[in-house]
């Protein structure tokens, strides 16, 4: 019979239960590592979708995520309402693919015109690097940019006419 560290889940009695002697005891003389240690934290590729998009479109220059197809279906989802399997705007435009200790993300993005596209995407790869690695933890490996369209200053935004009313 092997012994797994930090599995042996025996109970202590209730004034020991905080000593030092009452975790030796329970671990039969060996010291346990620390709690920060004990155990794995994995983080969904949903979670961090979310926070790359949020810091992407808090980027000035940027109109949308997500392509003019994604974005369409999007306005309908989220007229219609409680569309289960759909991405939410949140998570729209942005792929993320996410391991133990590192992650890779792709945005694609709308930007407004007469910006440079160039200092946007930079401006949004600094952002979505930084809130990502903060909150997660992960070391953002790459950040990949496609620019799929230009929002004109005179262009009306592109949300189907609403199937009911």
């Amino acid at each position: 019979m092997s012994e797994t560290p930090g599995r042996n889940l025996s109970p202590t009695s209730g004034s020991e239960s905080g000593s030092s002697d009452a975790t030796r005891k329970a671990t039969g003389g060996k010291r346990l590592p620390e709690p920060a240690a004990r155990g794995r934290t994995t983080i969904a590729d949903g979670v961090v979708e979310k926070i790359a998009g949020l810091a992407a479109r808090d980027v000035l220059g940027v109109h949308a995520m997500g392509g003019g197809l994604a974005r369409t279906f999007g306005a309908v989802r989220d007229r219609v309402g409680g569309a289960g399997g759909g991405r939410s705007s949140a998570t729209r435009g942005v792929k993320a693919e996410v391991g133990e200790v590192q992650t890779a993300l792709d945005l694609e993005i709308v930007v407004d015109y007469g910006v440079s596209i160039a200092d946007v995407a930079r401006a949004v790869r600094e952002n979505v690097v930084s809130a990502v690695e903060r909150m997660t933890g992960l070391e953002v490996v790459e950040v990949n940019i496609a620019v799929s369209d230009v929002k004109l200053p005179d262009e009306e935004e592109e949300e189907p006419e609403p199937r009911l009313q």
